[in-house]
């Protein structure tokens, strides 16, 4: 199979969105947003003996190569609209074709669940897999959530548990999202650990944080549930007044502290030990 039947493939696979005009077949997608909206753009690629080893399913990988990048439009108030993919495979691939249809079915089925389309993309050869997703989403004008708007005395919550296999499906949180938007004062997808994304927050927002307790999946260690990252659920803060959604944890309060980032678990300091590419 060469690259134009592939592709051709892959076209027939895509579910064409009401808002592109023009998708898979030339050398741009198009799309047409509506009046009186933000735009969400988010890319976060996977990558072979990175974010995943060669023997998980391809289903599971183009499963979570779209839902990484859908939950930080859910983190921000989002709806999705349409997805890019570029996708490089090894010439030596054992079950090429298999592997192909596999990955776009596990990826397809995540789309049109959350109504995406599959706009256009790329293909190519490399020595390791690797897929990139660059994902569109769209929220009301001047609605997004930011990681900026916590303020002393909001209560802090985390949807779901924490401590999820790294191998798994999960369901990004976008309605979660959508109904924060006008009541969260901040929030940030959980997806380099509890600890890390917190500091991200609470500094981006000029605050500390006291937490309490977590909700964690069964059979965990703390350390894991606390720095493992790869939860995909959403952390975010409301004024103490506010009940929360269904299926929250209240987990902490924001806080005064001198130094902005500054979390305690507790009573004790919390390092943001979460997963850093850079870190040493």
């Amino acid at each position: 199979m060469n690259e134009i039947d592939l592709i051709e493939k892959i076209r027939k696979l895509a579910a064409k969105g009401p808002r592109i005009t023009i998708g898979i077949g030339d050398d741009c997608a198009v799309f047409r947003p509506k009046p009186n909206q933000d735009l969400l753009f988010k890319t976060d690629p996977m990558i072979e003996d990175v974010h995943f080893k060669r023997d998980l399913a391809p289903e599971i990988v183009g499963h979570r190569a779209l839902a990484r990048n859908l939950s930080d439009i859910a983190a921000m108030g989002g709806d999705p609209q349409f997805c890019l993919v570029s996708l490089s495979l090894p010439a030596h691939l054992v079950g090429f074709e298999r592997w192909i249809d596999g990955f776009y079915r596990g990826l397809m089925k995540l789309a049109k669940r959350t109504g995406m389309a599959l706009a256009g993309g790329h293909l190519a050869k490399a020595d390791k897999l690797f897929c990139d997703v660059i994902v569109c989403g769209s929220v009301p004008r001047g609605k997004a959530l930011l990681r900026s708007g916590a303020k002393a005395g909001d209560a802090l919550y985390v949807s779901g548990r924490l401590g999820k296999s790294w191998e798994s499906r999960f369901e990004p949180r976008l309605a979660l999202g959508r109904s924060l938007r006008g009541r969260a004062t901040s929030c940030i997808d959980i997806s380099d650990g509890l600890s890390l994304d917190l500091f991200r927050l609470c500094r981006a927002s000029k605050v500390a944080a006291e937490v309490d307790h977590i909700p964690m999946v069964r059979g965990v260690t703390l350390d894991r549930a606390l720095h493992g990252g790869e939860d995909y659920e959403l952390l975010f803060t409301m004024p103490e007044r506010l009940m929360p959604p269904q299926g929250t944890t209240r987990i902490g309060t924001i806080v005064r502290g001198r130094r902005h980032g500054a979390v305690r678990f507790q009573g004790e300091p919390l390092a943001p030990r979460g997963h850093d590419h850079f870190q040493r």
